[in-house]
């Protein structure tokens, strides 16, 4: 069996296969119907209307609807894609067994404890026939594929065989149902619509289920007789074939498979059994442990069968359908119906090449798995499963490509995998011994290898080489040389497909793709969540793959897509060009054609084929979303912009690939503020103050215009936006302008518009204008502020770092993707040329305003008086006159120089050591030390379940400064970041980047350790607290180089862990004043901790000090004994001990009990601080290992105060070595 999905759910009673999609319908005993798409393994919906057990459910064949019977009398028909129940057909008295639709007319069939059948029409929604004849329970009652006949099982140990053809004849419209209402009490005691053609007889007890045969003139029923029966009719008669024996209880459910010859059967005593129709023997028992089956449901197209039992159902096949092959060259050797065939590319020709033999048991699951050959000698290897795993060698005959049905004696072997690795050699896999057998073509053993892990296969790996699979690792092993070439960590891997020159590999998983080189060093991972099935690699580099729905590409780098979507599973081949050659299930050849644009335009872009890029831009019709995604997300914004016809779009990708033109005519468009003050924002980034201006100017906004006129040094249009403030009355933003202008009178007269006569005063005595002094004395009368008399220095506008026009900017080459592709970079190059001067023809020019009001209300497209404005160029600029040259004066060209354009070329932007960094490592300090946090804490919750990043903030912070260097160039550039690395040289290649330099290092923990103890020691417990932490807080973020300090990390943890909890502990117990029973366990439960030896006993002095005082003399003596066992140094711990010993032998008792037994081995909660017992049940700190009781399972650990309690975490990773 073949197991393809497995649900966990109430007890399943009713399954129905959806005809075209991947969906299957389980009706549950709890009354809920699940809909679940079984390839994805999702539940897409559930209904759940009915009271009671839902005991019958089937698919529409061709319409969205369902129909549903359960124990509440009531047969319900829903829609699945309105996710809703249509109508409700009421008429049966008593639970209903099974429905079903008929597969041409508008009919539903149902069976019911009230012993009667009735069909209805679905379309007028009433009963136009009701079946009557069982006297028990009707267990089932179904149509027949093609006939007009309907079968039912009943208790009554009958099986009856209805014939419904008069139903057809009778018309069925809403209008006649009507009319026929009135005859219905005479049907309900037997009509003329259905009569019954036969009664079967035979099986001792009830029978539960009976079903056509597809095809034949077959019935097969099961019943709790424990036996299913075979019966053949024919027109006349209907008879008892054989029955098959075997199950020892009650058969459930039977039917025939839809595909092959063969009966499958389920029962009561949890067992699933396949028969043979042909033979009537058993083939295959497949059993549960506690189950036991009640349902089963067949696929009406594909080769899969569905069983529902008392904890769910599952989804399986019997057989493989993936048939055996292998490809040479041009031609594909495969093997179909036992015979082994031949197919040429070119010409598409399939031939027979001869007959394999057929396995000698019955056994499913037996043919042909895998196919090697060899093209020199053209012998073919065939493995297969019989007898455990064994393999037959056949040569062809020369004369093959004929008829090819005379029976060859193959040479036989067992063995679990056969390849061939050389011309006239092969390698045999032998598990028991794990070893690889080299034999010769005459089937003999020529040399034995072992192997250095436990293998279950081995594929080809070139010549001489294997590529071996392990539990958890695949790995190419040298024959000749006995040796692992490379090795790969990899879960289950089952096919391997080599490109043609040998140079990559890809190994396929169920659910994943790994890409290596041939040495395995891993290139990508890829997975995809519908089972891969095949794939295979195309001329350009690319592995093309199929899963069970699509057709797919990964590209070298790891990127995929979806090139074509599948109606049924297929095999690939071979692919020439854009033809993918195909095998599917039924072994056909099948040759599709694929557009391989998309992923071709994706390849030559990672390969920087820019030319190439180039044409298919301006040739085909790569466009959409996902292709404009893909341009951004790999740093192509420029090519992207090339695709987009929507502005917003454009303005997006204009302004992340820093093409400014294209964002202004963009923004024109759009005429958004926000899109304006976003090209603002990029524009002052480049340094272009022309079109920074235009875009405040467009937005309104005075004060960012105002400032950048200021920082540009232009006062003229400064002194302008303080007019613009007066007319709009913004008097602080007038006020900015005159600060900004160093206009101080002006300062003084909007203070005194502004009712501040102190402030102006004192503006105009600071600047000494002693006339406006006088005059503003006069007004303030006897209220004249005395100023103090300190000396000090004006406030005066700053002169421009960099006055009038752009930033200089660097002349460079024009990139390849840059102009002749859209018309629209030639348009803004124009407008951006006049737009050098800051000129935009809409200028905040105020000289003469005409609307006041309507300036106030913000319009500030004003009207300009021109006679008023000045031409500012009126002097004419630099007066330069042409120069009449005599015409024989030639200027010649210095030797060496040529006219090509010398313009200086930047170089290519490299990517950022930080960045590196990330793309290096797994280790968490790393990340954080490149500034990337949130990998960094998304390794940490991986690796050891760390939810609180609190703690680890600052530590994150000091790991990125402390590997970073800062210079600073001058004053208007920003700072150069420089990346500092761990053990750097100046022999070490300039190429080759060395992981980041951290500040924390294993030493410095060994010395906060050592404080710790000092501070133990002298009983600073806080202090101590505080400094354990610290390490604890400090270990996730540590780097250490070999795998003998991982483990020194590992062992630091446990030891400060025991300090953290044993300290902890004490401060608690000195909280607690009132409350001596419990100030005694937690003095004693401190003595359980893990101590040094000086601190273990001072603890075990204070836990024997606190008892005795409390007259616990048994629990204290105790602590007496194991201070003794310590041997102390100290002569008065001894003879405290000694003293405790003698006076609890004259009085041996406990005045108080304890939650505390010294006899029985413990560890203690680290959140509730109470024992937990060996045996009892607790859960662990993932990073830690603090103990927990179970209720604390969710919670953050008390202990570190990083991860949460139970949680599942990989563990530590702190050294490359562990990667390695």
């Amino acid at each position: 069996m073949l197991t393809k999905f497995e649900t966990k759910s109430n007890r399943v009673k009713g399954l129905s296969f959806h005809s075209k999609r991947p969906w299957i319908l389980a009706s549950l005993h709890s009354g809920v119907i699940q809909l679940w798409d079984y390839r994805m393994g999702t539940l897409i919906d559930r209904f759940d209307e009915h009271d009671g057990p839902v005991r019958g459910v089937h698919f529409h064949q061709s319409q969205p609807l369902f129909v549903s019977g359960g124990d509440d009398y009531k047969i319900k028909v829903w829609n699945y894609k309105l996710h809703r129940c249509l109508f409700t057909l009421l008429g049966h008295l008593d639970y209903i067994r099974t429905v079903q639709f008929h597969h041409e007319n508008p009919w539903i069939v149902s069976a019911s404890d009230d012993q009667t059948i009735r069909i209805w029409n679905w379309q007028s929604r009433t009963c136009i026939s009701v079946l009557t004849g069982h006297n028990h329970y009707v267990m089932c009652a179904l149509f027949h594929p093609k006939e007009d006949l309907v079968v039912s099982a009943s208790l009554d140990q009958t099986v009856r065989v209805w014939d419904i053809g008069s139903l057809k004849k009778k018309t069925v419209s809403p209008a006649d149902d009507i009319l026929r209402l009135s005859q219905m009490n005479a049907d309900f005691f037997g009509g003329v619509d259905a009569v019954v053609k036969y009664v079967l007889e035979g099986h001792d007890r009830g029978v539960n289920w009976a079903s056509f045969h597809p095809t034949l003139p077959l019935i097969v029923s099961g019943a709790d007789d424990r036996q299913v029966k075979i019966w053949r009719m024919n027109d006349t008669k209907a008879w008892e074939v054989d029955t098959l024996r075997g199950h020892m209880n009650n058969v459930s459910c039977v039917l025939f498979h839809s595909r092959q010859d063969i009966i499958v059967s389920n029962s009561e005593d949890k067992s699933i059994r396949v028969w043979d129709a042909t033979k009537r023997t058993g083939l295959q028992t497949f059993r549960r442990e506690h189950d036991r089956f009640w349902i089963l449901g067949c696929h009406p197209e594909m080769n899969l069968l569905a069983a529902g039992h008392d904890s769910g159902m599952i989804v399986f096949k019997l057989e493989r359908e993936r048939p055996a092959f292998s490809v040479s060259g041009d031609s594909l050797y495969f093997v179909k119906d036992r015979f082994l065939r031949f197919y040429e590319y070119s010409s598409q020709k399939d031939t027979q090449i001869l007959p394999i033999r057929r396995p000698g048991s019955n056994n499913l699951n037996q043919g042909p798995r895998t196919l090697s050959y060899s093209p020199t000698e053209n012998a073919i290897l065939i493995c297969s499963d019989v007898d455990g795993g064994s393999y037959e060698l056949y040569i062809i005959p020369k004369e093959s490509i004929t008829r090819g049905d005379t029976v060859q004696d193959a040479k036989r072997g067992v063995g679990a995998s056969a390849v061939f690795v050389a011309r006239n050699r092969f390698a045999v896999l032998e598990k028991s011994t794990n070893q690889v057998l080299v034999k010769n073509l005459k089937n003999e053993i020529v040399k034995k290898s072992a192997l250095p892990f436990a293998t279950d296969a081995i594929f080809y790996a070139g010549t001489g080489n294997l590529l071996c699979r392990a539990e958890d690792r695949v790995f190419v092993f040298d024959l000749q040389q006995r040796l692992v070439i490379g090795d790969l960590q990899a879960s289950f891997v089952r096919y391997v497909v080599w490109s043609s020159d040998m140079e990559s590999v890809a190994l396929l998983s169920k659910h994943s793709i790994i890409i290596a080189d041939k040495k395995l060093i891993h290139r990508c991972t890829l997975h995809e969540t519908i089972r891969v099935k095949s794939g295979s690699w195309d001329d350009n580099g690319v592995f093309i793959y199929t899963t069970l729905t699509h057709i797919k590409y990964c590209l070298p780098n790891g990127d995929s897509g979806i090139i074509k979507t599948l109606d049924v599973p297929v095999y690939i081949t071979k692919i020439f060009g854009n033809t993918v050659f195909c095998l599917d299930r039924d072994g056909k050849n099948r040759p599709i054609v694929i557009d391989s644009t998309e992923y071709i335009f994706k390849l030559s872009l990672l390969k920087k084929r820019y030319d190439h890029v180039m044409s298919m831009i301006r040739n085909s019709e790569l466009c959409g979303q996902a292709m404009i995604a893909y341009l951004q997300q790999k740093g192509f914004p420029e090519v992207a912009l090339h695709f987009v016809k929507d502005e917003r779009t454009r303005f997006n990708l204009a302004l992340e690939s820093g093409n400014i033109q294209i964002a202004v005519a963009s923004a024109k468009e759009i005429d958004e503020k926000d899109h304006w003050y976003r090209l603002g924002v990029e524009a002052l980034r480049q340094g272009n103050s022309g079109i920074v201006e235009y875009a405040y100017q467009r937005t309104k906004n005075f004060e960012r215009l105002s400032f950048l006129y200021l920082i540009t040094g232009n006062l003229d249009k400064l002194s302008k936006m303080m007019k613009i403030a007066e007319v709009k009355n913004d008097v602080m933003g007038q006020f900015h302008n005159a600060l900004y202008l160093g206009d101080v009178q002006e300062r003084i007269k909007i203070l005194v518009n502004a009712g501040h006569l102190a402030l102006a005063y004192a503006t105009a005595k600071t600047h000494g204008l002693n006339d406006i002094v006088e005059d503003l004395a006069d007004k303030l009368k006897g209220n004249v502020p005395t100023l103090p008399s300190r000396s000090s220095s004006l406030l005066i506008p700053p002169t421009p770092v960099l006055c009038g026009g752009d930033w200089p900017l660097l002349r460079v080459m024009k990139g390849i993707f840059e102009g002749g592709l859209d018309n629209v970079g030639k348009g803004g190059n124009e407008e951006y040329e006049d737009a050098g001067d800051a000129d935009w023809g809409e200028e905040l020019d105020i000289d003469n305003i005409v609307d006041v009001d309507n300036i106030q209300n913000g319009d500030i497209s004003m009207a300009l008086d021109d006679g008023a404005v000045e031409d500012e160029n009126e002097e004419g600029g630099w007066d330069l006159e042409d120069l009449e040259l005599p015409a024989d004066v030639e200027t010649d060209t210095p030797k060496g120089v040529t006219n090509r354009s010398s313009a200086f070329v930047t170089p290519t932007v490299g990517m950022p050591v930080s960045q590196i960094w990330v793309q290096k490592s797994s280790l968490a300090a790393e990340h954080a030390a490149a500034g990337n946090f949130e990998t960094a804490m998304r390794l940490l919750t991986r690796q050891l379940g760390i939810k609180n990043f609190t703690p680890l903030k600052s530590l994150f912070i000091d790991l990125h400064m402390g590997s970073h260097s800062y210079l600073r160039c001058f004053s208007s550039s920003p700072l150069i970041s420089l990346a500092i690395e761990r053990g750097w040289s100046e022999s070490a290649s300039p190429n080759v980047r060395a992981p980041p330099a951290l500040v924390f290092n294993f030493s410095q923990l060994e010395e906060k350790l050592k404080a710790g103890y000092k501070a133990t020691t002298t009983g600073k417990f806080t202090e101590a607290l505080r400094l354990f932490l610290t390490i604890l807080h400090t270990i996730p973020l540590i780097v250490v180089e070999s795998r003998r300090e991982v483990d020194e990390v590992k062992e630091l943890i446990i030891i400060v862990k025991e300090y953290v909890l044993g300290l902890q502990m004490e401060l608690k117990r000195r909280e607690l004043k009132n409350n001596p029973v419990r100030q005694q366990e937690l003095a004693a439960y401190f003595t359980h901790c893990n101590l040094q030896l000086p601190h273990l006993r001072l603890a075990l002095m204070n836990a024997m000090t606190v008892c005795y005082k409390a007259g616990n003399l048994i629990t204290a003596s105790n602590f007496a004994r194991r201070l003794l066992e310590t041997n102390p140094t100290a002569e008065n711990q001894t003879k405290t001990a000694r003293s405790v010993m003698q006076a609890a032998e004259r009085n041996m008792k406990d005045s108080t009990e304890l939650n505390y037994d010294f006899r029985n081995p413990f560890v203690v909660c680290g959140a509730t601080y109470v024992p937990i017992y060996r045996g009892q049940k607790d859960v662990v700190c993932p990073y830690c290992n603090s103990h927990f009781v179970v209720s604390q399972e969710g919670q953050l650990c008390t202990v570190c105060d990083l991860a949460v309690v139970g949680s599942d975490a990989s563990g530590l990773l702190c050294s490359p070595a562990q990667i390695r």
